[in-house]
């Protein structure tokens, strides 16, 4: 088991500012196995019927446990009222730290009737970010990441096998879909999500993805809306400041992890033309992990300048993020004309081969070029 020393800070410091942290991430992603670090921890697995039932007083429960224990409730939407046994612990029992675990967000269940605000910090377990494979994962070959995605089994494994994939999407489906928002169109699910999968970095287009699909238009925007709760694709909403050649509606959508994307294009080997779009996806789970998801834009024009990632920050700073895999093959133009609108932030181009932060000037724009390791925009306040 390999210790994730960022993960469990991470945690540590929600709790400094809430009793609740809730961990959401895909199944498989490593959620019980972070949960299980946490070695002096009430370890409590919602799925057993016997911790079912022992949750269902959970006042005996929390007066037998010590000052600053550590309670872990895995999968805790089985219980039969979690909602209540969070607000419990954290309104009558705040002295506890507890870590709830799930596939999806709070927002996946019925069960969840508050939504238990001021009382919880959320944090989202993405696939192994790329520092982490360079670190405790030991991987240093990013075509591996690639290929196999951030899932650590697939991740660790000596060979890439194509029934982990499959049986993946079949229990995603089966557990993480149907019972949560009971869908009961298996083929018409399971087809847009490979639809999204094989077009993933690209904009939504909800009528073209029906008509593939066999599906109506609003029930593509439901399917899609279920996806993104239980965390299978990620839409990077556009950026725009009411300038009239700006794209204003259309999101990007990403799936949520590299293997999946690899694994439905049939992918067996990495392509150099297929590095870039697969890059900015370890640029996203980066992001996601260092920023506030909700000032995470992309940005395009009808001219189709695009700018990858956008990152608002306070006041009118807006910094402008280009994934490259290749540094040298940079072209301005499409910064030039997003300076021209939003001329306050800070600019970088994020890629493997920069091993030293440095700076380049293009006429009167600073770029500053940095690996996902060394970037100032990322560094852990």
């Amino acid at each position: 088991m390999k210790r994730r020393p960022f993960w469990i800070g991470q945690i540590n410091r929600a709790w400094k500012k809430r009793p609740i942290v809730w961990l959401s991430g895909v199944r498989r992603v490593g959620k019980t196995t972070l949960a299980n670090m946490f070695r002096d921890a009430i370890y409590l697995n919602c799925d057993l019927p016997s911790t079912v039932r022992l949750l269902n007083d959970p006042e005996a429960l929390y007066d037998t446990l010590d000052k600053n224990a550590i309670v872990i409730f895995d999968e805790i939407h089985r219980a039969t009222d979690p909602s209540r046994l969070l607000k419990i612990a954290a309104d009558v029992y705040p002295h506890l730290r507890i870590l709830a675990t799930g596939s999806s967000t709070l927002a996946a269940t019925q069960k969840f009737k508050d939504s238990l605000t001021g009382r919880k910090c959320l944090i989202y377990l993405p696939p192994v970010i790329w520092d982490e494979c360079l670190g405790i994962f030991g991987i240093k070959n990013l075509d591996h990441r690639l290929l196999r995605g951030g899932l650590p089994e697939p991740l660790l494994a000596k060979e890439k096998d194509a029934s982990f994939f499959s049986e993946w999407v079949d229990s995603f489906y089966a557990r993480d879909i149907q019972e949560l928002f009971n869908i009961r169109n298996r083929i018409g699910f399971i087809k847009l999500l490979h639809l999204l999968l094989r077009q993933s970095g690209g904009l939504v287009d909800y009528s073209n993805l029906a008509k593939l699909s066999d599906l109506s238009r609003p029930t593509v925007k439901a399917h899609i809306e279920a996806m993104c709760i239980a965390h299978a694709v990620f839409l990077v909403p556009p950026f725009h400041g009411g300038g009239r050649r700006e794209l204003t509606r259309r999101p990007k959508c990403y799936g949520f992890d590299t293997g999946f994307v690899t694994f439905i294009k049939g992918w067996n080997s990495i392509r150099e033309d297929d590095r870039g779009i697969l890059w900015e996806h370890l640029v996203l789970d980066t992001l996601r992990t260092y920023k506030d998801e909700s000032s995470l834009y992309y940005w395009r024009d009808k001219s189709r300048r695009e700018i990858d990632f956008v990152i608002k920050e306070q006041g009118e700073q807006i910094h402008a993020i280009e994934c490259k895999i290749n540094p040298d093959q940079f072209s301005p133009n499409s910064l030039f004309a997003f300076r021209s609108l939003y001329p306050k932030g800070d600019n970088y181009i994020i890629s493997p081969r920069v091993k030293m932060t440095y700076k380049r000037k293009y006429k009167d724009l600073t770029l500053q070029y940095s690996s996902l390791i060394n970037c100032p925009l990322l560094q852990q306040n």
